[in-house]
């Protein structure tokens, strides 16, 4: 946004002090922070749908115990074997988010937010509904999931590309970007079984945030480890959620965060949609009613 301003004429006495080069200086510094602070929030979105949920339903079923677990593999649900009913994580949720958009998710602990973004990722699949997803998903959830223990951290980063679909050509570009965030040293040629949960959780995310993700899914309530490298991780997060081609879907209790990086924002509660709108509409009505 640029800023025109422009030189007032010499004031006499009646009409006021005259408008001084200091003041001028002062105008065009405050209209250019008002620009950089509206440039914060990412835009650009386009009309290319990358997620749609389409009356999506995601039921769990609750047992005593694993006997009665077992029994409901065979759709076998008895009270006195053990089943104890079910609870709707998602219900009926529907919404669609567009390629280049900041969503946030927000609501109260077990509303519905983590069950949404796992289905999203792939991790579990809706008991009723349908799920689209178009473009590359990189999740920064559960960081340390899906590593091999007796492989070491290279072949690990190796693993789970291909885990993911990236190509040689693609993991030979991703490969030396995440062992240079990760910064495990010798230790990424050691096997996992010798790394701390921390050190897990490093390379998980040195190797989400290297894949050039098409969808980020950010849960901020994330924890990697010392101060030092956690600002690392939030200065890159940023980074990639200020891109216009990528799509970010945010997790956050923080008002303050939500509304720099989102557009808009959709409210979750027991599973349900109960809000839907601009960022700013979304964070008043979270906060009148939670």
């Amino acid at each position: 946004m640029s800023s025109n301003v422009e030189t007032a004429p010499v004031a006499n006495k009646a009409a006021g002090p005259a408008v001084t080069d200091s003041t001028l200086r002062t105008a065009k510094t405050r209209a250019h922070a008002l620009s950089v602070t509206k440039d914060l929030h990412k835009g650009g979105a386009s009309d290319e749908v990358a997620i749609r949920f389409d009356h999506v339903t995601k039921t769990y079923d609750l047992y005593k115990h694993d006997y009665g677990r077992f029994l409901g593999l065979f759709n076998i649900k008895r009270k006195k074997l053990g089943y104890m009913g079910s609870v709707n994580a998602n219900d009926d949720l529907s919404f669609e988010i567009k390629r280049g958009e900041a969503v946030a998710f927000l609501g109260l602990n077990g509303a519905g937010k983590s069950t949404a973004l796992k289905m999203i990722t792939g991790v579990t699949y809706p008991t009723k509904g349908t799920i689209e997803v178009n473009g590359r998903v990189s999740a920064l959830l559960e960081l340390s999931a899906g590593f091999d223990r007796m492989l070491t951290g290279r072949e690990n980063i190796r693993l789970r590309g291909q885990i993911i679909g990236l190509s040689d050509e693609e993991l030979a570009e991703v490969e030396p970007k995440a062992i240079e965030f990760a910064d495990l040293g010798v230790f990424i040629d050691q096997p996992m079984r010798s790394y701390s949960s921390g050190m897990r959780a490093r390379l998980g995310f040195a190797l989400s945030v290297s894949t050039n993700p098409e969808i980020l899914v950010v849960d901020e309530a994330l924890s990697v480890g010392d101060r030092a490298f956690k600002k690392k991780c939030i200065e890159r997060i940023r980074e990639i959620m200020m891109d216009e081609n990528v799509t970010v879907l945010f997790v956050t209790h923080s008002t303050t965060t939500a509304q720099e990086f989102c557009n808009r924002g959709i409210v979750l509660d027991h599973g349900r949609k109960v809000f839907e709108g601009d960022m700013d509409e979304a964070m008043a009505f979270y906060q009148k009613h939670f």
